[in-house]
């Protein structure tokens, strides 16, 4: 059977709004990716890595990919994660494997990204099966080989005309580094400041988090006070060496500040490995109120990424460590979690927030209120589990009669599967432009307004959300 993705796929099935949606994806479908929240590696970039196989370029890195074989019964050791030696045979294998069991993401987005990959970038005209999985891997790793296929031509052929990764607040950014100072590098790819691990006291290595802060800072992190005064210092190295947000994942979003005694009490509490759980989430929700005032005083856009029970299958984070599937999605609450922090700066011209949510009861019921009002706040598109066609919809249709077309983020794809970046940024295209269509068919949208709402959602509300105007317009 061929492999052939339908030129209306994700539109709608009524063939007016079809039309539509059709012609005002041709208005975007064409236009440059921004990416503002990922994992993609900066030494993939700096030192223009080659991919070694087809296995550790689109499986072993995806856990969207890895955690459907696993519940299946498929270990991850036979798809390469945590392999430090992972044969041609091996690698062969977990291909066979992944196209062996395709029919498991039927109707899953891990399909529809798969798809388009094989198709837009390696040529591939016969549908993933285990009849077919030794000729779409050979076909991959011959052009591999190619200089086409090197992670800055990858870059260019997107195209992408940003991309951020994720750091930790003592790296040196000695890739970014490098980037900047490459005559021959044309592109944007900034660090993000990620200090979750800095911020979390209950964590057993914490006191030894506290002292490599220290170190790299050459501030002392004894008390309370260094410890801002530390972090301040990281985010001032991070915005001169190009960052232009921070990221920030914890059980809740909570910014209720503690008083400077009863902050330095748990502080030290914790240094010395004596903080109760419950002081060390006290603690840590004042760190977050502290991160929220920095950023309104330093310009870093902030996105927050609450709610997730994060490696929930203990033996399998033992095995392979962390970011292999195992994190689940909790429940959560913006509006009172967010209201010391926003009364105190919700209204500075500085301070831009992005919550996400796996929740999407929130959406209609807090997110969009806050970003009706507050000018700070916009709304995070639906992400990790739920960026999905039938999510994307379903966030269109309850955040955007409260917070309209202007205060969301544009897509993130959040990925370490670097060539699934295009597919993924394709499926929110599509989406939101069959969105927008059902608004004129139903005639509350004018076409050129609705040329003008697609090319807000594509364009515009990224470089509006993460203030990259002049960065992207030089």
């Amino acid at each position: 059977m061929k492999l052939q993705p339908h030129p209306d796929r994700l539109f709608p099935a009524d063939p007016t709004t079809r039309d539509i949606a059709r012609q005002l994806h041709d208005t975007i479908k064409d236009e440059p990716i921004i990416s503002p929240h990922g994992h993609v590696p900066p030494e993939w970039l700096a030192e223009d890595i080659p991919f070694k196989d087809p296995t550790s370029l689109l499986i072993t890195p995806d856990h969207y990919v890895n955690r459907m074989l696993h519940n299946h019964g498929i270990p991850l050791s036979s798809l390469g994660v945590g392999q430090t030696e992972f044969s041609e045979e091996d690698s062969r294998r977990a291909f066979w494997l992944l196209f062996k069991h395709w029919w498991l993401y039927r109707g899953t987005p891990v399909k529809y990204w798969m798809e388009n990959e094989l198709y837009d970038y390696f040529d591939i005209r016969v549908r993933p099966s285990e009849e077919t999985a030794d000729e779409i891997y050979d076909a991959i790793a011959e052009k591999l080989e190619k200089p086409e296929f090197r992670p800055r031509a990858l870059y260019k052929r997107f195209p992408l005309a940003f991309l951020a990764t994720t750091d930790d607040p003592v790296d040196d950014l000695r890739h970014h580094k490098k980037l900047a100072e490459d005559p021959d590098w044309d592109g944007e790819v900034r660090p993000t400041f990620r200090p979750d691990k800095y911020l979390e006291p209950a964590r057993e290595d914490w006191p030894q988090l506290m002292q490599d802060l220290s170190d790299v800072s050459g501030i002392d992190t004894s008390t309370w006070a260094g410890f801002n005064e530390a972090m301040e210092n990281r985010r001032a190295f991070f915005k001169e060496n190009g960052a232009i947000s921070t990221d920030h994942s914890h059980r809740d979003p909570g910014t209720a500040r503690l008083s400077d005694a009863d902050a330095e009490r748990i502080y030290k509490e914790a240094l010395a490995g004596k903080v109760s759980q419950e002081d060390a989430d006290a603690l840590r929700r004042s760190m977050m109120y502290e991160q929220v005032r920095m950023a309104s005083e330093d310009g870093l856009v902030m996105t927050l990424h609450p709610a997730v029970y994060r490696n929930h299958h203990t033996p399998t984070f033992e095995k392979y460590g962390a970011d292999v599937g195992t994190d689940i999605p909790l429940k959560t609450e913006f509006t009172e979690n967010l209201q010391p922090a926003l009364a105190d700066f919700g209204t500075s011209e500085n301070l831009h927030i992005i919550p996400f949510t796996m929740d999407e009861t929130v959406y209609s019921r807090e997110l969009a209120p806050l970003a009706g009002f507050y000018p700070s706040v916009f709304i995070g598109v639906p992400w990790w589990f739920i960026d999905a066609p039938e999510a994307m919809a379903r966030f269109r249709g309850a955040i955007t009669e409260t917070a309209g077309f202007t205060r969301t983020s544009g897509f993130i794809d959040d990925t370490r599967a670097f060539l699934s970046i295009p597919a993924r940024h394709d499926v929110a295209r599509r989406v939101d432009s069959g969105y927008i269509a059902k608004l004129v068919a139903e005639h509350r949208l004018e076409m050129d307004e609705a040329v003008e709402a697609i090319h807000e959602l594509t364009v515009n509300n990224p470089i509006r959300a993460f203030k990259l105007g002049d960065i992207l317009n030089k």
